[in-house]
C-alpha cells in the first residue's frame, strides 16, 4: 500500500513464553483441567496467542471456560469495529478450552468447525469481553460445545458452536 500522507500510528510490544517449556513431562501426566490449571498457575507457559490479543483473564473449570479480553484498537478492522477475526479466536478459545478441560490423561483434541454468529458491534466502548465456553455434550470421539461472548454491560455480542474430535494422544 502505498501512504500518500503522514498518519499518526500508534505501536504494541508484548512477549509470550515460548510452548514446550516447563515439566512437559508432568503435562502427559495431567488430565486436560489440570493442563489447563497448570498455565494459570505458571507451571506451563500459555498459548501465545493470549498474548498477543492481550486476554486479561483465563478461569478454567471441568466443562467451563471464561476469557476475558479488554477491547483496543490493535483489535479493530479498516471499519473501526473489533476485526471478526479477533472475536472468532475468543469464542474459538472459550470453546474449544471448555472441551479441552474434560481430557482425560493420554488424550487430545482438535476443533472440527466453528460456527459463529455475531449479533451486535463490538468498539473500544464495549469495555472488557467476557467469554463464557461450556461443553453441551462430550461422548468418545467427538464433543459440541458453544461459547456466548459478553460486552461490559453484559449483553450478548455473539455466539458461537464449535465441534471437536476427541483422540488418543501419540507417543
Amino acid at each position: 500500500m502505498t501512504q500518500t500522507q503522514p498518519f499518526r500510528t500508534e505501536s504494541r510490544t508484548f512477549t509470550w513464553a515460548s510452548p514446550g517449556q516447563g515439566d512437559m513431562t508432568r503435562l502427559v501426566e495431567l488430565d486436560g483441567l489440570g493442563q489447563l490449571r497448570a498455565m494459570v498457575d505458571g507451571e506451563l507457559p500459555p498459548p501465545p496467542i493470549m498474548a498477543t490479543l492481550g486476554f486479561s483473564d483465563f478461569r478454567p473449570e471441568r466443562g467451563r471456560v471464561v476469557v476475558e479480553m479488554p477491547v483496543a484498537e490493535f483489535h479493530y478492522n479498516p471499519l473501526g469495529g473489533v476485526h471478526g477475526g479477533v472475536i472468532s479466536t475468543l469464542l474459538d478459545t472459550a470453546a474449544g478450552c471448555a472441551v479441552h478441560s474434560t481430557l482425560a490423561v493420554g488424550e487430545m483434541y482438535t476443533s472440527l468447525d466453528l460456527t459463529v454468529k455475531f449479533l451486535k458491534p463490538v468498539t473500544t466502548g464495549s469495555g472488557l469481553l467476557t467469554c463464557e465456553g461450556t461443553v453441551i455434550q462430550r461422548g468418545r470421539r467427538t464433543a459440541l460445545a458453544q461459547a456466548q461472548l459478553l460486552d461490559e454491560q453484559g449483553r450478548l455480542v455473539a455466539h458461537a458452536t464449535s465441534s471437536c474430535m476427541v483422540f488418543p494422544a501419540q507417543g
